[in-house]
């Protein structure tokens, strides 16, 4: 059974059969760096120091040519061909929580915008639901696949789960949400699952960087540092194509209420509408960088599709930021649905 070393910290743990890095990380109850868990978005990129891993499920596809090369490896589909020793960070504030599978029932349930759909939940068994701010939880179809949503929101008294459900047409369980889900159903869910968190270790100030429904996890992390009562800037940028996306905009003014210097900066990427309605055009990456040219000085949180996600992970690199201050989420794509998509296959994101 190999074993792998994290060269950091020095801790072991074995990995059994073909488990990946992850999995067996996951299992030892050392929380290592992921999010989508298909390859595709690079959280969880570590560097191989010693021995040989290899990719027999999916192909690492957030890592070039020149970083396999410089050993980088990807946690999520690296599995171990005999002992290895990795240098990973390691997120201490996610080790303690248990990761449940637990049974829900829908206690609310509301239109947020006209594709957006909030939705909350409270558990029907066992004890109430810990998870830290900007982790996400798996709906577990009745069919055993996952479909993973952010928590939109940490632990509330009332112990609700805050979700926001993104409509695609023809798709499947979100069409099912969309359409035919009610007060009372009950859901199957996995949580807490993510590396996405608060990181109060830092005097910096702070971007938030939010594409669509990304912005569940980036609301969920900035009311954790309001309630801290933090002194540290914050500034939220909200990408969208519709004015109408921007669906808690009342909630952004509300924070601002209560922290004054706290700035929001929504961003249109249609330029006619975002002209219509006198809202920044463009890319939200480039608004960050055109309000903030070297990031050096930031922590940037960041939480959208895969493709917002790996265009500003370049472009704000270029712009100073280090990769250790970049924390993101990219999974709006499920696990069977990128492995579709990488066979070939039409795949729709957030089915």
């Amino acid at each position: 059974m190999p074993t792998v070393t994290l060269t950091t910290s020095g801790k072991r743990f074995d990995a059994a059969g073909d488990e990946t890095v992850l999995e067996a990380a996951q299992r030892a109850g050392i929380a290592l760096p992921y999010s989508c868990r298909g390859g595709v978005c690079g959280s969880c990129k570590a560097t191989l120091v010693e021995g040989r891993c290899d990719y027999p499920r999916l192909p690492p596809v957030a890592l070039s040519d020149d970083a396999q090369a410089d050993g980088a490896i990807l946690l999520c589909q690296a599995v171990p061909r005999g002992d290895i020793a990795i240098r990973a960070r390691e997120i201490a504030s996610v080790e303690d929580i248990p990761h449940r599978r637990v049974q829900t029932e829908v206690v609310a349930r509301r239109a947020l915008a006209p594709d957006v759909v909030g939705v909350w939940l409270v558990p029907t068994e066992g004890p109430r639901l810990n998870w830290l701010a900007g982790q996400y939880l798996d709906v577990v179809l009745e069919d055993g696949r996952h479909r993973p949503f952010s928590i939109a929101g940490g632990p509330a008294d009332d112990g609700r789960i805050e979700l926001h459900v993104r409509y695609v047409p023809g798709g499947g369980f979100t069409s099912w949400v969309y359409e035919s889900l009610k007060v009372g159903d009950r859901l199957t869910i996995e949580a807490p699952l993510g590396t996405f968190v608060p990181r109060e270790d830092s005097e910096r100030p702070m971007l938030f960087v939010a594409g669509g429904t990304g912005f569940a996890p980036v609301k969920a992390i900035v009311e954790h540092f309001i309630e801290l009562g933090t002194r540290r800037a914050i500034h939220v940028y909200w990408g969208a194509r519709r004015a109408e996306d921007f669906y808690l905009t009342e909630l952004i003014r509300a924070w601002q209420r209560r922290m004054p210097a706290l700035r929001f900066t929504p961003v249109l990427s249609d330029i006619d509408a975002a002209w219509e309605v006198g809202i920044r055009a463009g890319l939200v990456h480039e608004a960050v960088l055109e309000d903030h040219p070297d990031l050096s000085g930031f922590d940037v949180y960041m939480s959208g599709p895969p493709p917002m996600i790996d265009l500003a992970r370049e472009h704000f690199a270029a712009a100073g930021l280090p990769d250790d201050r970049l924390y993101f989420d990219s999974f709006e794509l499920a696990p069977d649905v990128l492995a579709a998509i990488l066979r070939g296959r039409a795949g729709i994101h957030g089915l």
